[in-house]
C-alpha cells in the first residue's frame, strides 16, 4: 500500500538514534515486503521486539479441504454455522471455520462476541469483511475502529487482536492470502497514487491514528506460519508486550476501507465484474457489488448474462440488500454461491425477464474469483444446501 503515513514519534532521519526523555534508545524495526525491495514501515519500540521467553506448539483450527468433485455449483448457508449459544465463547481468530480454500487463498467465517488472543499471520495478508457488528482491532501500529461494511486489511506478520464491541456479535468473513493484497494496478499511477477513474481513493482508507502502549510482560502471541506439511502454528511468549511502539512511518500498515465508500461504475448496458473490483492478490481478485443505478440503454437487461467461468471459480458472499439475479434459488443473507470453472451460470429462471426496466439494484455482495480451483473446508461442507445445483432446471420445468 504505497500511501505514506506517520504516527507518533519518529526521528528526523531513518536508521538514526531515537531516544526517550531519559536518553534511552528506542529499538527500530523494519517491517517490509519482498525482503527490502517493496513497501515497508519503520516502527520504534521501547523494548527489543525479538525478545521471546517461550515457544510452544499451537494446534491451529482445521484447514483441511475436500475437492469439489463431482463438479457442481453449491450454495453454502453461513448463518447456520454458529448457534447463538456459541457466540460468547468464540473469537475472531481461533473460531474461524474454513469455507473454501486452495494454495493461494482461504475463505473463513466466524460469529464472535469474545475477545481474540494476540495473533500474527505469517503466511500472508488478510482481508476481514465485517458483515455486521462492531469491534476495536488493536494492532502493533495502533487501534482501528471497525463496523458493518468495513474491509479490514491486515498485512503479513502484523500482530493484532479483535475486541468485539456493542450489543451484537461480530460476523466476519475472512479472506486469507498466501501472499500480499493490494488495490488493482489499473487504479494506480506508476508511482502508486489512485487515478481519477478509480472507484475509491486515499481519502477512503483509514489507518491507525495513534500508538498503543502497554507495559505487560510475558505476553503470548499465536503465530500462524508455514511448515513442511502446510500451515502450522506456534505460541510465542514475549518478554514485553508487542504493543510498545511509540511511533512509526511508512507505506505498510493495517487499514480499513468501507464498502459504502466504493463508487460503482455503471453504463448503458451491463458492465462486467472487473468494474466492481476492489482488491487483488496472487491468483485471486476481490470485488464488491454495491447499491447502484443500473443499465440505462432502452433495451438493456440489467441482470448478468449467462457466462462460463473458463479460468476461475466465482465465490459470491451475499451480505446486504436483495440480490436480483438469485431470486428463487434459496440464496439470501449470509449465503455463499460457488460457481466453479467449467460451469456456465447466470440468473435464476425469471430473473432475466423481471429485470427489464429496473433502474436500481439494492444489493450488497463480496465476490472472490480465484484462478485455481477451490476446495471445500469443513465449514463449507457443514452448511451446504444440497438442492441448489438443480434450481435452474427445476424452476424451468
Amino acid at each position: 500500500m504505497a500511501h505514506y503515513r506517520r504516527v507518533g514519534h519518529v526521528p528526523p532521519k531513518r536508521h538514526t538514534q531515537h531516544r526517550d526523555g531519559e536518553e534511552r534508545l528506542y529499538f527500530e524495526e523494519l517491517m517490509g515486503e519482498e525482503g527490502f525491495s517493496s513497501d515497508s514501515s519503520l516502527l520504534y519500540h521501547r523494548t527489543i521486539p525479538s525478545a521471546i521467553v517461550d515457544s510452544q506448539v499451537w494446534e491451529i483450527p482445521d484447514t483441511a479441504t475436500t475437492p469439489n468433485h463431482p463438479l457442481k455449483p453449491r450454495h453454502l448457508k453461513l448463518h447456520e454455522l454458529f448457534p447463538k449459544e456459541t457466540w460468547d465463547e468464540t473469537d475472531v481468530v481461533t473460531g474461524r471455520r474454513v469455507i473454501l480454500g486452495n494454495g493461494d487463498v482461504r475463505l473463513s467465517y466466524v460469529v464472535s462476541a469474545a475477545p481474540s488472543p494476540l495473533y500474527r499471520n505469517a503466511t500472508g495478508d488478510e482481508i476481514v469483511y465485517v458483515e455486521s457488528g462492531t469491534a476495536t482491532v488493536e494492532t502493533i501500529f495502533g487501534p482501528l475502529e471497525v463496523e458493518q461494511g468495513d474491509y479490514v486489511i491486515i498485512p503479513t506478520s502484523c500482530t493484532h487482536r479483535w475486541l468485539p464491541t456493542g450489543d451484537e456479535p461480530l460476523r466476519a468473513y475472512a479472506i486469507e492470502a498466501t501472499g500480499h493484497i493490494a488495490p488493482p494496478k489499473r487504479y494506480l499511477s506508476r508511482f502508486g497514487q489512485f487515478l481519477e477513474n478509480s472507484p475509491y481513493c486515499e481519502r477512503d482508507l483509514h489507518g491507525p491514528g495513534e500508538p498503543l502502549l502497554s507495559d505487560d510482560t510475558d505476553v503470548e502471541v499465536l503465530v500462524k506460519h508455514r511448515g513442511s506439511r502446510g500451515l502450522t502454528g506456534t505460541r510465542m511468549t514475549y518478554a514485553r508486550h508487542p504493543f510498545d511502539v511509540v511511533g512509526w512511518d511508512g507505506c505498510l500498515y493495517p487499514f480499513t476501507f468501507s464498502v459504502h465508500d466504493f463508487e460503482p461504475i455503471t453504463g448503458r448496458v451491463h458492465q462486467p465484474p472487473p468494474v466492481h473490483q476492489v482488491f487483488e492478490g496472487h491468483n485471486f481478485v476481490v470485488c464488491n457489488f454495491v447499491p447502484r443505478k443500473v443499465d440505462y440503454h432502452p433495451l438493456s437487461i440489467p441482470v448478468p448474462y449467462y457466462h462460463s467461468n473458463v479460468d476461475s471459480d466465482e465465490i459470491m458472499f451475499y451480505c446486504g440488500g436483495d440480490y436480483e439475479a438469485r431470486k428463487g434459488s434459496g440464496i439470501g443473507q449470509g449465503s455463499i454461491s460457488v460457481h466453479p470453472g467449467g460451469f456456465a451460470h447466470g440468473p435464476q429462471p425469471g430473473s432475466y425477464e423481471r429485470s427489464i426496466g429496473v433502474e436500481f439494484f439494492d444489493e450488497l455482495a463480496v465476490m472472490v474469483d480465484t484462478f485455481h480451483p477451490l476446495e471445500l473446508g469443513e465449514g463449507g461442507l457443514a452448511c451446504e444446501d444440497e438442492a441448489y445445483a438443480w434450481t435452474w432446471a427445476r424452476q424451468q420445468r
